[in-house]
């Protein structure tokens, strides 16, 4: 009997109503519906300056980039809600794939991400859903070591698109997002048996 996939999830926006949040936690239904273990954080708790190697070299690993890089080391998966900023990554998913991505006294360079799998998700006001923002997210993540499944979901018009109770008005799309949970847990128990 294997064990349960563990997934870390969190989105790219520090936003208390992000739309990305809501469609996260719709995503995270799913994973745990598949037998997947979750731990869900909010990017705002690890607060973090800008990468800078110079900072780095002057005082370290910042405390928030330490903590991150020990709940990544200790999950298989990532379950990630991506917002797009003018068409591309949101500033603060870079920074925080950028600190964790950095070697210390216990890591080399991308060690936290190295065999990990990930889905992929976006909300986004404009008719695309943020789909551009997650090729550049995929590309990142796949350049590190992370393997990102195929299916991805790209939510357009999400101001218009939830429930007051957070749910996806477009049935179709609520189930969308759950199997994507789901299979992001199927993926990544079979990878980490």
């Amino acid at each position: 009997m294997s064990r349960a996939a563990k997934i870390l999830a969190f989105a790219g926006s520090a936003r208390e109503s992000s739309h990305n949040k809501m469609l996260l936690a719709i995503a995270i239904e799913g994973a745990r519906a598949a037998g997947a273990e979750v731990t869900r954080i909010d990017l705002r708790d690890f607060p973090m300056p800008l990468m800078d190697e110079d900072l780095e070299a002057a005082g370290g690993t910042p405390e928030q980039a330490g903590r991150l890089k020990d709940l990544f080391d200790a999950h298989d998966g990532l379950l990630i809600a991506c917002p797009e900023y003018n068409s591309s990554i949101a500033p603060l998913l870079k920074n925080t794939i950028d600190w964790v991505s950095r070697p210390d006294a216990r890591r080399k360079s991308v060690a936290c991400y190295t065999g990990k799998v990930a889905a992929i998700l976006s909300a986004s006001p404009g008719s695309l859903g943020g789909i551009r923002g997650l090729v550049h997210v995929r590309s990142i993540l796949g350049n590190i070591g992370v393997l990102v499944i195929p299916d991805q979901i790209a939510l357009p018009r999400s101001f218009e698109s939830f429930h007051t109770d957070g749910t996806i008005k477009d049935v179709k799309m609520h189930a969308d997002v759950t199997a994507l949970g789901a299979k992001l847990a199927q993926v990544t128990a079979q990878l980490h048996p």
